[in-house]
Formats: structure tokens, sequence, C-alpha cells
């Protein structure tokens, strides 16, 4: 046995998929290793963290005074730097079990129109969390990769990411972006919807966790064979007391609506902007849904409906882009082709 085998052995790279709602971090040769909301919980009186991750998540809305949860991502980019780089501290470290002196290459996917700035952010946190190596590569891309699809063939392949903070649609061929666009209307996004909805309708006040179980539970794009319908809690702004309602499919369905017609528009545009021999292919091949929003109930049948095309969910739409990306940590070839300059 060699040193190079050796040391691939040991080797600690990791690919992360660094998400507006959820951050995944895939371990060469372990797979996913952590799978955690993007959510950071200070303690403003020390400045120490006392959570990251699915416990901080369950702070979030429930907080004393002197402990604010926070979300370092917003619309897929950094907002605050120093705690989304405690938070990747924490991920990586928990990645490797803990030991302390890894200095992983990695490899992060970034939304298609991030800028120069918000790049460097990414980068810098990266390093700070003591990576060796740091490498962008673009969120449809990977997602694209991580969906099975034949990206490296000279056919047209049609991507639609939905996230926590953007919506990416692209279109790919020959292991290139042919038409990217992101839009800052995905889950968070629909999230709020919901909230302003309950709040305009009932006069009903409920948190973010609360309007995402609605979302997930019973929010849909296109009418579904059988109303469901679901209570939910939350405080009556008029009486200022705690009110809980029923409420149906059809109320959800119109309080995404806006938000589901933006992502539909993104679809239209990127399938104008494509040249003509990849358009034959997209209408063989059709769309491929992955990111969390692809499971919004009958959003694949709401896009053929609009679009005539066939539309197929990813196998497992959460996890498509970090296991595209984790993907690129051994097919080195293809990730200087691909990864952002």
């Amino acid at each position: 046995m060699n040193l190079r085998s050796l040391f691939s052995v040991f080797s600690s790279d990791l690919a992360i998929d660094l998400g507006t709602a959820n951050t995944l971090v895939y371990a060469k040769g372990k797979g996913i290793v952590v799978n955690e909301p993007s959510i950071v919980a200070l303690n403003k009186n020390t400045g120490e963290v006392e959570a990251v991750g699915k416990e901080a998540k369950e702070m979030l809305g429930r907080t004393p005074g002197n402990i604010v949860a926070i979300r370092p991502m917003k619309d897929g980019v950094i907002a605050d730097f120093k705690v989304t780089e405690r938070m990747l501290n924490y991920f990586i470290q928990k990645a490797h079990g803990r030991k302390m002196l890894v200095h992983p290459r990695i490899i992060i996917g970034v939304p298609s129109e991030i800028t120069q700035v918000e790049k460097r952010a990414v980068i810098d946190s990266a390093y700070h969390a003591k990576a060796s190596e740091v490498y962008l590569v673009e969120q449809a891309m990977v997602a694209a990769i991580g969906s099975g699809l034949p990206i490296t063939e000279p056919a047209g392949n049609m991507v639609v990411d939905i996230g926590g903070g953007t919506t990416d649609v692209a279109v790919i061929s020959l292991s290139g972006i042919v038409y990217s666009r992101s839009v800052r209307v995905a889950g968070n996004a629909m999230d709020d919807a919901i909230v302003q909805y309950m709040k305009r309708k009932y006069n009903l006040l409920i948190g973010e966790t609360t309007a995402e179980k609605v979302k997930m539970q019973i929010g849909s794009a296109f009418p579904l064979d059988k109303p469901l319908t679901m209570e939910i809690k939350g405080r009556n702004l008029i009486e200022g007391v705690p009110k809980t309602i029923s409420v149906d499919d059809s109320e959800i369905r119109e309080a995404l609506s806006e938000g589901i017609a933006t992502i539909m528009n993104a679809i239209r545009v990127a399938l104008e902007r494509t040249p003509p021999e990849l358009s034959a292919d997209i209408s063989d091949r059709g769309i491929v849904l992955t990111g969390g929003g692809a499971l919004i109930k009958n959003l694949d049948k709401r896009i053929r409906h609009e679009t005539g095309l066939p539309v197929s969910i990813a196998e497992d739409p959460l996890a498509s882009v970090v296991l595209g990306t984790g993907k690129m940590l051994t097919e080195f070839a293809l990730l200087r082709r691909i990864a952002v300059e």
C-alpha cells in the first residue's frame, strides 16, 4: 500500500450544500453525514453558540430575550458572515466526528446568479473553517448530476431546483450551462406567503415553523384529487388570545399561487430562451424537479399542464445538490469543467 492510497483512505474531503433552509454535508466514501437546518442559536450576553441545526430550529420563535435563533443564509447567499462561519465550522467538525486537525478540500454549491462579493464570502467562510482548498459549483448543475441526468452528453437537460431561498432553472448540455436563471422565490417565500394569508384572512398570526408545516402537509400547486384540511394554531390578532382554525388545501393553494406563478414564469422564460435543438431534446426528456420545493403536491402536474412537457421529480429531491456535489469529489476532470471561477 503506497503513501498515496494510504492518504486517500484518510482523505477528509467534503461536499457541502450550503442552503438557506438546510445544510447537507457529504463526506467522501461515507455519503451524507450531516443534514440539518441552517440555523444557529446565539446567546446575546456571552456571544456563545447555544445550538446549531435541528436543536436551533426547535428554538425558532420560542427563545427568551438573551437567545436569538439566526438563519445566517438569506436567498441562497450569506447574510451573516460570522454566524455562517461558525455554522460551517460546526458542521465540518460534526462530519469528521470532531477530529480536530482536518484540512479538507471542500466543494460548495451556490446559486447561479450569485455576485463576486457573495462568492468571495462563501469561499472565505470555508477557508476560515479550515479548508485546504475550496471549489464552488452551480447548484443547478450539481442538482442535475445528483438527479442522475446525463449532463455530459450533447443533449438538453432542464432542471428546476426549488430550494429554501432560491429557485434555479437551468438548461444543461455537454457539461455546461446553456441558460440559467435564479429567482429569489422558493420555500421560505412560500412560508411567508402563508403567514401573510392567515393574517389577512383570519387575523391569525402564526410562526414560520407552523407555516412550513402547513405548506408541507396541505400545500399544493394544482387542485388535489381529494381535499385536505388542517388545524392551524396561532394567536388571534384582535383578541390577542391563542386560537385554532381549520383550513383546507384550496386556501393554502391561493396563498401560494403568487410564488408558484413566479416559478412557472421562470420556467417559461427558460424554455423561450433555449436554442431549438435543445428544445427538441427537452420536449422528449422533459423537466426534472429537485430541491425541497419539488415536494409541493401536484407541482409536477401544474408544470405539465402549463407547458405540455413531461415532468419528473428527482429520486431524493432534498439531497440532489449534495449528492451531485459529492460526485465531484471523485470526478476531478468534471469538477474542473464546471467549477465557478
